[in-house]
This record gives structure tokens, C-alpha cells and sequence, in this order.
């Protein structure tokens, strides 16, 4: 991978913005599974502005490579103050923001972060989250507990977290 888009990607996640749930999110999107382990939700907050209804917050969680963090953290910023079809009609290429465009190898990182989105916009206007996550319809309140009711014979899922300087790409 290029050293500048290493290095732009590994300043995003030292800070990724809008990281974790939202609480109290108009809608949820979640794309991936908990059995291949690439897992990507993005929750999506509205306000009226204007007499529209605009995307106020939009948080995410993810289980995969730094650079769908980095994707995920520019695109959350990136929709803020766009309505819904605004924010659909934004190409995977524009929601990698200062990223740029991703060699072949990182584009389905981007396409993760787009599946989410897209998951997550596609009934946010008509319906409000249930707060109960557990009455979702095969949806868990967050990717640790979708890794949780995976079918693991196991017992549970075992989380390695890697030192800041191996490289997970």
C-alpha cells in the first residue's frame, strides 16, 4: 500500500471520530458477519433544519482492518448535515474523504462502510430504533454481542488486541 495512504490512514484511526454507539440513533445499519469476522454498524441520528430532515450524528462500530475505521470515521463526518438521499448518493470514493481513492486491494473496506450506510438510511426516515436490542429482529446492541451469539462451539470469541506497531493491513 502507498506510504502517504499508510500514513493518512494510521492518523485517522490514532483519532477516529464518531466511534461507538448511539444511543438513542433514528436508525441502524449493519453489514458483514459475525462468522467471517469483517463487521461493520453505523447508527444514524436526525434533526429538522430548515424543513428538512437532516443527518445530525452518525456514530459506527467496526471488526475489521484499520482502513474501514478510517473510511467509517470520514464518511460519519462527511454525512453530518446531508438528508438521507443526500447522503445515498455519496460514492464510495467521496466517503474515504481525505483517504483519497483506495488501491483495488483496500476498495471493499470503503464498500463495507457504504453497505452500512446504505443499511442504515434505507428506512431511518419511516421508523424509529427499538431501544431493546434484544426485541431487533437478528440484530445484537453491538458487534461484540453479534460475535457473542455467533455459533461457536467454543464457548465465546477470543479478542487479540495487537500492539500500536504491527500492522494489521
Amino acid at each position: 500500500m502507498d506510504q502517504d495512504l499508510q500514513k493518512k490512514i494510521q492518523e485517522a484511526i490514532k483519532d477516529p471520530k464518531n466511534m461507538g454507539e448511539l444511543l438513542d440513533a433514528d436508525s441502524v445499519g449493519t453489514v458483514g458477519n459475525s462468522e467471517c469476522g469483517e463487521m461493520l454498524r453505523m447508527w444514524v441520528k436526525y434533526r429538522e433544519e430548515r424543513g428538512r430532515k437532516v443527518i445530525d450524528k452518525a456514530t459506527f462500530q467496526s471488526f475489521g482492518c484499520e482502513t474501514a475505521i478510517a473510511v467509517a470515521s470520514m464518511a460519519t463526518e462527511t454525512i453530518k448535515g446531508k438528508t438521507a438521499d443526500e447522503a445515498m448518493a455519496i460514492n464510495t470514493d467521496e466517503l474515504t474523504g481525505d483517504l483519497g481513492a483506495l488501491p483495488p486491494m483496500k476498495i471493499h473496506c470503503a464498500e463495507l462502510v457504504e453497505g452500512a450506510l446504505r443499511s442504515a438510511l434505507e428506512g431511518g426516515d419511516e421508523k424509529k430504533c427499538d431501544p431493546e436490542p434484544a426485541k431487533q429482529a437478528d440484530k445484537s446492541a453491538n458487534l461484540i454481542d453479534s460475535f457473542g451469539s455467533a455459533s461457536d462451539k467454543s464457548g465465546g470469541v477470543k479478542v487479540v488486541f495487537l500492539d500500536s506497531d504491527e500492522k494489521t493491513d
